[in-house]
């Protein structure tokens, strides 16, 4: 049992309460009694993988389910792996300790491109083989969903079908299939087959891809009558209706999020030309004030937590937040639970909201410009002005008391020039002066402003899914102008991350499935946990870019015609290419598109769902 043979180890490595299960609303079952087993994998560290919300719902949905079980696993950190290796340990879920290889399903959800390599190592940990063609019948079925499955291509020889879209509905569709065909002794070839003729189900080796001379996708042509040629992702149209946790999964060791989290919206109004979420996640759907404030009591209540998030792409945005504020804060208040609102716009950022966030304790202040100029801001679509940037601010200092903000922006965004970097330490600046501009500012306190510079990278799905991502010169060039052009250095802080880091994004991010050998080598030579600075190994990314025959520039720095055959195509996230085209040209343009609460842009969302996106709020 692996339990008896872990106690030893555990001692020998960083956080060994990641690797014990037990705690408080976990799910344990009867392994006779289930039907289904279940191994929901994060493929990165316990305290990532546990902060995550759509881990937290599929787990108690799947769970709610009697004939069902469903146990967590995530990628074990680098000493405990070398433990696991050494003593012939495979990989194991949390509730039973059971080696995940004895599953009927293991699946992992895929939020971020620099996790690739951890798949492969976790499967190959777990005792499977990495390929899927080379997995036997009696061995589980690799399942994978979450964001960046939206261009599933470069894993598709590793997973052996895809759920694209939302799954609380598909989950279980899914499962139930599976329970059926496994009575009555089917194949795994005739469980994809079934399978694939679910809505939102991509079953990778049903379909072939040609290419162009020139390394171009020409097609991508599905090679099984159970196959439909477009695969339409999955959406939930009620909110309110949905499934939600009751209870979260309460972990021994501080994580990323520590703390409640109430889903509050899906979607974004917005349409920020660079937020692959923004379109993925469409339509935009809200829940109402009683469902938000119902929810947050069961969970602050049944996990003890004294913290919950309003969790969105733009909580603000809730047609009646100011409503929900004022039904939570009399329980948050009543309790000393902090309310936290983590995904503000700048422009909904007003007193009533400062003070309902404020109730408690005193959150930090973070905000969004993105770009350092008004040009660039429309370029992206941003809709807002600096004007709206100072008076958030402005309120800050001068009615909430703040002392510190927090800026991001990017670079490398298409159409930036000099001026447009110069002009983000032209802001700085500006609320610098601002904050000492206040007559009732905090004796003895001063202004610490935090500029944090991601590197731009464009993304599947997005009107930017054209634009080529800046070379690395061109942006030590803009980190370099950045730091010259701010004055107020004891004031102005400037972080960036690591660049390298992002042209991987880049690269797999936009990639096509002839990427798959080159995971695979960097994977052999070493590579995993790519996100984190300290483990990752650029070297060894280049040596399998070599040894692969991968051209870096033709998938990160190269511009894409929009008559583009993208890898991708195949999949339809509800937004037509045709708008994310009409979108990039109005972003060459300088022109901007009303958010979709002002004005329907035609994204081709309603049309596919068969109604207005708003209800009565949609004309």
């Amino acid at each position: 049992m692996v339990k008896n043979r872990i106690e030893n180890l555990l001692l020998k490595v960083k956080s060994p309460s990641r690797y014990i299960g037990g705690e408080l609303n976990s799910v344990v079952k009867d392994k006779s009694k289930v039907d289904v087993r279940f191994a929901f994998c994060f493929p990165d560290s316990y305290e990532v993988g546990m902060s995550h919300l759509g881990m937290k719902i599929l787990y108690s949905l799947k769970n709610k389910r009697e004939n069902f079980w469903c146990e967590r696993v995530f990628a074990p950190w680098v000493d405990f792996e070398q433990l696991m290796r050494e003593n012939d340990i495979p990989l194991y879920a949390l509730e039973s300790l059971d080696p995940v290889k004895d599953f009927d399903f293991i699946g992992f959800t895929i939020q971020y491109e620099l996790c690739y390599t951890n798949i492969l190592n976790m499967l190959d940990l777990a005792g499977l083989p990495v390929k899927a063609k080379d997995r036997t019948d009696d061995m589980p079925i690799v399942v994978a969903g979450g964001p960046c499955v939206c261009n599933p291509e470069p894993l598709v020889d590793f997973i052996d079908l895809f759920i694209i879209g939302e799954g609380e509905e598909v989950n279980l569709e899914l499962m139930d299939l599976y329970a059926d065909l496994k009575k009555r002794g089917c194949s795994k070839k005739e469980f994809l087959e079934a399978a694939a003729e679910i809505e939102g189900i991509y079953v990778p080796s049903f379909y072939d891809v040609y290419y162009n001379d020139d390394g171009t996708v020409k097609d991508v042509v599905s090679n099984s009558s159970h196959a439909p040629h477009i695969v339409r992702k999955r959406i939930i149209r009620n909110l309110d209706e949905v499934f939600y946790p009751e209870s979260f999964v309460v972990p021994y060791c501080e994580i990323v999020h520590d703390r409640a989290v109430v889903e509050v919206l899906r979607g974004c109004i917005r349409g920020c030309r660079f937020c692959q979420a923004g379109f993925i996640y469409r339509p935009f759907r809200e829940k109402s004030s009683d469902t938000i404030v119902k929810q947050t009591k069961s969970l602050c209540e049944s996990t003890g937590y004294e913290e919950v998030s309003l969790s969105s792409l733009s909580t603000s945005d809730l047609s009646d937040i100011n409503e929900t504020l004022t039904q939570l804060s009399d329980y948050t208040e009543k309790e000393n639970v902090n309310l936290s609102l983590p995904s503000m716009r700048i422009d909904k950022f007003s007193g009533e909201l400062m003070e309902q966030i404020q109730k408690v304790r005193k959150s930090g202040l973070t905000f969004a410009p993105e770009a350092g100029t008004q040009r660039l801001r429309d370029v992206i679509n941003k809709n807002i002005t600096e004007e709206e940037i100072i008076r958030a601010c402005r309120l800050a200092f001068f009615e909430g008391g703040y002392t510190a903000v927090k800026l991001y922006f990017m670079l490398g965004l298409p159409t930036e020039t000099d001026d447009d970097i110069r002009g983000i330490a032209e802001l700085a600046e500006k609320i610098t002066d601002l904050f000492y501009s206040n007559p009732n500012r905090p004796r003895g306190k001063h202004i610490q402003i935090s500029i944090s510079c991601a590197t731009f990278v464009p993304k599947p799905f997005t009107p930017f899914e054209f634009e080529p991502q800046a070379s690395e010169a061109e942006i030590k060039h803009k980190q370099k102008l950045l730091l010259d052009s701010i004055r107020s250095r004891k004031r102005i802080n400037v972080s960036w991350h690591n660049y390298r880091v992002s042209i991987l994004e880049a690269v797999l991010a936009k990639g096509d499935r002839r990427l798959c050998d080159t995971i695979y080598e960097a994977w052999r030579l070493g590579c995993k946990f790519d996100g984190w600075d300290e483990l990752y190994r650029y070297d060894l990314w280049l040596k399998a870019f070599e040894k692969t025959g991968v051209d870096v520039d033709f998938y990160a720095h190269r511009a894409r015609a929009y008559d583009e055959v993208m890898p991708w195509q195949h999949l339809d996230y509800l937004v037509s290419k045709e708008f994310l085209v009409k979108e990039n040209q109005k972003a060459r343009e300088g022109v901007t598109t009303p958010n979709c609460r002002e004005k329907c842009s035609g994204c081709g969302v309603s049309k596919c769902i068969g109604g207005a996106c708003f209800g009565k709020d949609k004309s």
